[in-house]
C-alpha cells in the first residue's frame, strides 16, 4: 500500500490519502494481525503492562480515600477532578502539533512520576485527603493529553486496513487489564497494604517508554503537523475537531450515539456496586464476580471485533447500541446472580463492539492534520461526560431505586439507536435525489444578451472529426504539408 498526497477538500485541511489496496491484495485477517507492525507490537505489550498497573493503582487509590475519610462523597469527588480536565479538548491540539510519539513519552513520564508522589506520600504515612484531590486533578490533566493522543497515535503505527484490528486489540487489552488489575491488586493489599501498588504502577510505565523509544520511526505513516498557533488562532484551532464533526453528516450521528451512551450507558462503575449490595444482597465476592463478568464479555467482544475486521457500518452500530440498551435495561429486571452475571457479560460484549467500532470510524473519517483534535472531541463525549451520567444514574437509584437506575441507563442507548437508524436512513433516501436534481441555469444578468443570442464558440464553428479517425489536426502557428501559407487578413476598421 503507498501512500499519496490528497486534494485539499472541501472543508479546508489537507489529508494523506492511502490508496486502496489491488485486486489481488487481501486485508490481513486474523484475530492478533495487527501486531504484525512491530511498532504496533511494541506499543501493545507496553500498554499491557502500564494499563494493568493503572486499574491497580486506581483500586489502590479508592481504597486509600475510604481509609482517609468515612464520607462516599470524597470518592466522587476524586473521580470528578481526574475526568473533569477530558471536558476540555485542549490535548488534540497538543497531538496535531508535536510528533505524537513524543508526546507519549512525556505523558507516561509525567504519570509516572505522579504515581511515585503518591507512594512516597504513602509510605512516608503523610498523605492526607487534600494532596490526593491534587493528584488527581493533575493526573486527569495529563490524561486529557495522553488519551487523545494515543488514540490518533494507533493509525501511525498501522495501515488503514489494520485500524480496525488495531483498535480491537486495544480494548482486548484494556478489558483483559480490567480483569486481571483489581484482582491483583485486592490481594496485595492484603498481603502488603497500599503503598506497594503505587511504587508499582509507577515502574509499569517504563515498559511503555522503552516500547515507545525503541520503535522504527521510518516506519510509522506520515502524517502533516499543525503549524504554530499564537493567540486567538490557537483558541480556534480547539474547535477544528467540533468543526469537522459538524460539517460531516454521518459523523454528526456517529457521536450523537456516542454522546448518549458514553453519558448514560457507561456507570458501570455506579451500578455494579450498587446491584451486588442492594439487589443481590451479597458481599465484595459477588461483586468482584460481577466485574469480572463485564471485563470477560467486553474482552470476547473486541476479540471477535478484532477477527472480522473491515469498515464498521452503519448498520452494525446501530445493532451493537440497541442491543447494548435493551440487555442494560434488562438487567433491572432480574434477581438471580446467574442471570445478571450473563446479562452483565453480553452489555459488555455489546459495549466494547460499539466502542471500538465507533473510534475506528472517528479514525478513518479525520482527516489525518487534525485526527489528535477529533479524537480529543471523541474523548471528551465518551469518557468525559461519565461524571455527568454517575450523577444522574446514582440520582435515580437513590430516589427510585437500583432496578430504576438501570432502566434510565438502558432506554437512552436503545432510543439513540433507533434515531440513528432512521437518520442514516434519512441520509441514503435524500442522496440519489441530490445527485440526480438538475442544476438550474442562474437568471440572466440584466442588460446582457439570452444564452441563445450569444456567438457561438470557436469549437462549434469546427466540423465534427469521426472518432475512429486517425487524422492529427495542425497545430497552431503550423501548415499541413503540401499547402501555401494563409496571408493575413487586412483589419476591418468599419
Amino acid at each position: 500500500m503507498t501512500i499519496r498526497r490528497g486534494a485539499r477538500p472541501a472543508f479546508g485541511w489537507p489529508v494523506l490519502r492511502q490508496s486502496r489496496p489491488s485486486s489481488g491484495s487481501k486485508t490481513p485477517d486474523g484475530i492478533f494481525s495487527a501486531l504484525r507492525h512491530r511498532n504496533y507490537r511494541l506499543f501493545w505489550f507496553g500498554q499491557l503492562v502500564s494499563v494493568t498497573g493503572t486499574f491497580m493503582q486506581s483500586t489502590a487509590q479508592q481504597w486509600l480515600v475510604l481509609t482517609l475519610t468515612p464520607n462516599p462523597l470524597a470518592l466522587g469527588i476524586v473521580g470528578a477532578l481526574q475526568f473533569g480536565p477530558l471536558l476540555i479538548p485542549f490535548g488534540g491540539a497538543i497531538a496535531d502539533r508535536w510528533p505524537r510519539r513524543n508526546v507519549l513519552v512525556a505523558t507516561q513520564i509525567a504519570a509516572g512520576l505522579l504515581a511515585l508522589i503518591l507512594f512516597t506520600l504513602t509510605v512516608t504515612h503523610a498523605v492526607q485527603l487534600w494532596q490526593v484531590y491534587v493528584l488527581a486533578l493533575m493526573l486527569g490533566i495529563v490524561n486529557a493529553v495522553d488519551m487523545p493522543t494515543r488514540q490518533a497515535f494507533v493509525s501511525e503505527m498501522v495501515p488503514a486496513d489494520s485500524l480496525l484490528n488495531a483498535v480491537s486489540l486495544n480494548s482486548a487489552q484494556f478489558n483483559a487489564s480490567r480483569i486481571v488489575g483489581p484482582g491483583l491488586a485486592g490481594a496485595l493489599i492484603a498481603l502488603f497494604g497500599v503503598p506497594p501498588l503505587f511504587l508499582l504502577n509507577a515502574v509499569s510505565f517504563i515498559a511503555v517508554i522503552f516500547g515507545l523509544l525503541m520503535m522504527n520511526l521510518k516506519d510509522l505513516m506520515p502524517v502533516p503537523r499543525a503549524e504554530f498557533a499564537q493567540g486567538m488562532a490557537r483558541i480556534r484551532a480547539l474547535g477544528d475537531g467540533f468543526r469537522f464533526i459538524l460539517s460531516d453528516p454521518t459523523m454528526r450521528v456517529t457521536f450523537l450515539m456516542i454522546a448518549v451512551i458514553g453519558t448514560m450507558g457507561f456507570n458501570f462503575n455506579v451500578v455494579l456496586p450498587l446491584e451486588a449490595y442492594s439487589v443481590l444482597h451479597a458481599g465484595p465476592a459477588v461483586f468482584g464476580w460481577l466485574s469480572s463478568a463485564l471485563g470477560a464479555g467486553a474482552l470476547i467482544g473486541a476479540l471477535t471485533l478484532a477477527k472480522r475486521g473491515g469498515r464498521p457500518t452503519n448498520k452494525q452500530l446501530v445493532f451493537m447500541a440497541a442491543g447494548f440498551g435493551i440487555l442494560e435495561a434488562t438487567i433491572g429486571l432480574t434477581h438471580s446472580i446467574l442471570t445478571t452475571m450473563l446479562l452483565i457479560a453480553l452489555s459488555g460484549f455489546f459495549m466494547s463492539s460499539f466502542s471500538a467500532s465507533a473510534n475506528t470510524r472517528t479514525q478513518l473519517s479525520s482527516p489525518a492534520a487534525i485526527r489528535g483534535r477529533v479524537m480529543s472531541v471523541y474523548t471528551m463525549v465518551f469518557v468525559g461526560t461519565t461524571p455527568i451520567g454517575n450523577l444522574i444514574v446514582s440520582g435515580v437509584a437513590a430516589r427510585g431505586g437500583v432496578s430504576a437506575s438501570w432502566v434510565v441507563a438502558g432506554l437512552p442507548c436503545l432510543l439513540v439507536a433507533l434515531v440513528a437508524a432512521f437518520l442514516w436512513r434519512r441520509q441514503d433516501q435524500q442522496q440519489p435525489l441530490l445527485a440526480a436534481a438538475p442544476v438550474e441555469a442562474a437568471p440572466p444578468v440584466p442588460g446582457s444578451a439570452p444564452v441563445d443570442a450569444l456567438p457561438a464558440p470557436p469549437n462549434a464553428l469546427l466540423p465534427e472529426m469521426p472518432q475512429a479517425s486517425q487524422t492529427r489536426l495542425p497545430r497552431l502557428g503550423r501548415t499541413a504539408p503540401g499547402q501555401p501559407k494563409p496571408q493575413p487578413r487586412a483589419a476591418n476598421r468599419n
